[in-house]
């Protein structure tokens, strides 16, 4: 499939925003203050990622990417709900 000169910049764009998105979630991971907002990040990289993936899908016409992004954002709200009930309880397995 040959994309459209339109299509392609603005994948590029994406792209490039989304790139922007993941360093600005990386250093919200680092710098905290909290571990609910270190929490939020991660699930934040989760999604951008999820994101990133469905755009490279598109981009170069496979559907590996889609279901790539399907496990990325499953084991991500799996390890979501984990860490925020290890902040709640103090324990993550009963």
């Amino acid at each position: 499939m040959s994309l459209s000169p339109t299509l392609s910049l603005a994948i590029t764009a994406t792209l490039v925003l989304y790139a922007v998105a993941m360093v600005l979630g990386l250093l919200r991971l680092a710098r905290g203050p909290s571990a609910q907002d270190r929490v939020l990040a991660l699930d934040f990289l989760y999604v951008v990622g999820m994101l990133l993936m469905l755009v490279l899908a598109i981009r170069f016409d496979s559907s590996m990417y889609f279901e790539g992004a399907l496990l990325m954002v499953l084991f991500g709200f799996v390890g979501s709900v984990a860490m925020a009930k290890f902040l709640l309880r103090g324990e993550a397995i009963e």
